[in-house]
């Protein structure tokens, strides 16, 4: 496995295991500078969303790049206040011309929202037209996905949620096995939280890895696709630099013990019901 290894989504598009995202990174010279150091490393997935405002940084940080758009996996998000049907569709148009490209690899629904259904089928029109090459969701529970497959035509292929040590959300793991999507983690770093644990402090002693590259390393292992964001150069080298050990089983045990089940972002129901 090297930084361009993949996973094959149901639809049989390839997505790298290892993206770069940029939430919280500002518009302009940051963001530019940011993922042009990642596409430098080798980082050949780039995820933002409309909510970040840097879809235009972004952009222009692939076309300055001088790599081919086909070899570089974009993924952004449909924002709550653009859910629905015909909202959806201009939401998208505004994506991709910020963003400068022609198509998205891969479009999500960034929360749930009693309105998804409209909004999930302007996405698989938008994908049957072959805009987006793969759609998906962000921070459904099972319940929301539950009740979104009920009068979906296309199963999503991916869903992007918090998951860290501390979240591990076994059971919506599960179900997204089961039913083919693709679990991906936001915050895989628990957004600074994870340096902390002792239990990581001393796994990265042991593999003689930073602790950001054991936690990476847990989430490739558990089958998971994970984004972490820096804006430091030498640490964005150091993220992708996890697919040369292997973590035992006896250890990953060990870091599935750390969930507690709290998260450091938002909970999905309570921002459905906003």
């Amino acid at each position: 496995m090297d930084i361009k290894s993949t996973v094959t989504l149901h639809n049989g598009v390839k997505m790298p295991l290892l993206g770069f995202g940029t939430f919280k990174i500002p518009d302009g010279e940051e963001v530019e500078k940011a993922v042009l150091e990642a596409l430098k490393v080798g980082y050949r997935h780039i995820d933002t969303a409309a909510a970040y405002q840097n879809e235009v940084g972004v952009g222009k940080a692939i076309k300055a790049s001088g790599i081919k758009r086909e070899e570089i996996f974009i993924t952004s998000k449909v924002w709550n206040k653009d859910q629905g049907y015909d909202t959806t569709l201009r939401a998208f148009e505004e994506t991709i011309k910020r963003l400068d490209t022609d198509y998205l690899d891969l479009y999500l629904i960034h929360w749930p929202k009693p309105i998804s259904k409209e909004t999930w089928k302007a996405m698989e029109k938008l994908y049957k037209e072959k805009r987006i090459r793969a759609i998906g969701v962000s921070n459904f529970q099972i319940h929301h996905l539950e009740d979104l497959m009920k009068s979906c035509e296309i199963i999503p292929m991916v869903n992007q949620v918090e998951y860290h040590p501390q979240l591990s959300q076994k059971e919506l793991l599960a179900f997204c096995q089961e039913n083919k999507i693709q679990l991906e983690a936001w915050a895989p770093l628990m957004q600074g939280k994870i340096f902390n644990i002792p239990l990581m402090q001393e796994l990265s002693q042991k593999y003689n890895k930073t602790i950001a590259q054991i936690a990476l390393r847990w989430d490739i292992q558990t089958g998971v696709v994970t984004i972490p964001k820096s804006v430091n150069a030498s640490r964005i080298k150091e993220n992708a630099d996890i697919f040369d050990f292997e973590i035992s089983e006896e250890d990953m045990k060990k870091i599935e013990k750390l969930n507690t089940g709290e998260r450091v972002g938002s909970d999905p129901d309570k921002i459905y019901l906003l």
